[in-house]
């Protein structure tokens, strides 16, 4: 079993940056790819970024390559999420995501598909303003 939290959400200005982080229970290096999702009001889950088992690869949503960066502290099961140049459609709740990495398992390791996730986080609101 993993717990996933959240933390560093918050409100800020269009323009300006946050960095979400998420402590895992659990060792999770070497062992679960990690992810971020968010979820805006009236909206589906949309999954934005995925990083490897020890973070050597990354994959990002369209919606959010070149302005957020996904990495992950192995040495303290902390996952991070940077984000720049936030936008009003960015505001949502933000939550992580793992997925145990056996290489018998369909699909890959990294996701950006909910049902992929085996454990996730309560989420942090993150609220970007004009």
């Amino acid at each position: 079993q993993v717990r996933l939290v959240e933390s560093g959400g918050g409100s800020v200005q269009a323009g300006g940056s946050l960095r979400l982080s998420c402590t895992a229970s659990a060792y999770t290096n070497g062992l679960y790819c990690m992810a971020w999702f968010r979820q805006a009001p009236g909206q589906e889950r949309e999954g934005i970024a995925t990083i490897s088992t020890l973070g050597r690869v990354t994959n990002y949503a369209d919606s959010v390559k070149g302005r957020f960066t996904i990495s992950r502290d192995n040495a303290n099961d902390i996952l991070y999420l940077q984000m720049n140049s936030l936008a009003t459609e960015d505001t949502a709740i933000y939550s992580c995501a793992a997925r145990e990495a056996r290489p018998s398992r369909g699909g890959g390791c990294l996701f950006l598909r909910s049902d992929m996730a085996d454990y996730w986080g309560q989420g942090t609101q993150v609220t970007v303003s004009s």
